[in-house]
């Protein structure tokens, strides 16, 4: 990973989901508004100051590239890109999300 990239993994069990009145919604189904999804960090470049490998992190998956790499698809991103990191690090005081 060059600079300040990150690749994570991309979530295969983010098909359908459920509504809040238990109705299933189809991973098909068109969403009003840009959706965000949570995914995995698999490793970071040099230049990465937030990120580590393992970490949460929460993007939009609509303009990001896809690379496979040995038969599994990652996204590759800058850092700058990742709009939340959900992070065992930071302790019990703390929600471990960097907002």
């Amino acid at each position: 990973m060059l600079h300040d990239r990150v690749l994570v993994e991309v979530d295969t069990e983010a098909g359908e989901r459920r509504s809040s009145g238990g109705i299933v919604i189809p991973a098909t189904a068109a969403m009003g508004a840009r959706r965000l999804a949570w995914s995995r960090v698999v490793a970071v470049g040099p230049h990465a100051r937030a990120v580590q490998v393992g970490d949460r992190v929460l993007f939009d998956p609509e303009d990001k590239a896809e690379v496979e790499v040995a038969g599994e698809v990652y996204v590759l991103m800058r850092e700058r890109d990742v709009h939340a990191v959900a992070a065992e690090r930071v302790g019990d005081e703390a929600t471990g999300l960097y907002l």
